[in-house]
């Protein structure tokens, strides 16, 4: 025997709408305060036009529901949630503040509407869901962009070092670099097997310990972790950033090369804390089959605040044109490290990335 379920009376069904009303009202507004930040504040185009199209997303979703129920079913006068208020509501510390308030804003209203559509429009529900889970990307994106670019706010310079002929050669590298302040320092060496790359990172970190100087290992999540890094850069081809993050943990800085903007803007929803782009220029260390060039620093520096480094083949010479393509952050190796003074070479190029664009 089949029972059929039994049909909703009209005054639930008009108080279902009321909440569903409410709900879309209040994530609207939420995604637009937050596209408002991105685009205003943090002049950043890519998540700017993230949080816009998840705000067009919703628009056409509602157009699931019955628009005339939708707007009979609205009774702002009698909400008795109209006379509930904390103090929390009108206090905010800042910017930022607004923007976590808003995300959780959504992301509960998003719920909200998810579990009630089910009872009017399966589809509209569907739609919902996914959204929502879209909009958790974009949490994801806007606070680690916002907690990567106050990590790293003092960082200009990443020198790319390998482990040189001798010890004391190295420590001497090293400890120029530490005097000139430079910000980060990448182990990069083929040469070197997994225990030798971990015995020179564990000496990284003690020569580092206390300084304002952090090192990251390339490549390797797994030896990263094991030497004491900071963080580690990936490749195209390395470990995808969700899985390095599962290894390392939260608090280690995980960078990624991007090669086009497409690649940038992935690296940036998939959690990157920075990015480096390039190849600028030949570079003498490294072959490229393609070179995108300052036209992919320009297309970058136009859409993403997520910290950037320019790669490849930079030095004194063309450091300039990658100031006026939008970029204050390098990663140099030869000019540096093949400098006979390493240390002023470095104090030299962090001018050069601090001054005024020419």
């Amino acid at each position: 025997m089949t029972i059929s379920k039994p049909e909703e009376s009209p005054t639930l069904r008009s108080s279902t709408y009321r909440i569903l009303d409410a709900s879309l009202n209040r994530a609207s507004e939420g995604l637009r305060v937050i596209e408002d930040f991105l685009r205003l504040g943090l002049a950043d185009r890519h998540l700017a036009e993230s949080a816009k199209q998840a705000r067009h997303t919703l628009t056409q979703t509602a157009g699931h529901l019955d628009s005339q129920e939708r707007i009979a079913s609205r009774d702002t006068i009698n909400d008795v949630g109209c006379a509930i208020e904390t103090d929390s509501e009108f206090s905010r510390d800042s910017a930022e503040d607004v923007v976590h308030a808003n995300l959780a804003r959504v992301q509960q209203s998003l719920r909200t509407l998810e579990e009630y559509g089910k009872t009017v429009a399966s589809e509209f529900s569907r739609h919902i869901e996914q959204l929502r889970y879209r909009i958790y990307t974009l949490e994801k994106a806007v606070l680690t962009t916002l907690l990567s670019r106050q990590n790293l706010s003092d960082v200009r310079l990443c020198v790319l070092i390998d482990s040189r002929p001798g010890q004391g050669d190295f420590e001497e590298l090293v400890n120029q670099l530490i005097e000139a302040e430079v910000g980060l320092l990448q182990l990069r060496d083929k040469q070197l097997n997994d225990r030798q790359l971990v015995a020179t990172g564990l000496r990284l970190t003690e020569l580092t310990r206390g300084t304002r100087t952090r090192w990251i290992m390339n490549d390797r999540a797994d030896l990263a972790l094991a030497a004491g890094a900071a963080g580690v850069h990936l490749g195209q081809q390395d470990l995808p950033v969700a899985e390095a993050r599962k290894m390392v943990g939260a608090a280690m800085l995980i960078g990624i090369s991007t090669h086009d903007l497409d690649q940038a803007r992935q690296a940036v929803l998939e959690g990157a804390n920075y990015i480096g782009v390039g190849p600028v220029f030949p570079s003498r260390t490294k072959s490229f089959d393609q070179y995108p060039g300052l036209e992919l620093l320009r297309q970058v520096a136009s859409e993403i605040q997520l910290p950037s480094f320019a790669i490849g083949g930079i030095d004194q010479e063309n450091v300039a044109e990658v100031r006026r393509a939008g970029f204050d952050r390098v990663a140099v190796r030869q000019c540096i490290v093949g400098a006979d003074q390493p240390g002023e070479a470095a104090v030299d190029m962090k001018s050069e990335l601090l001054s005024p664009v020419a």
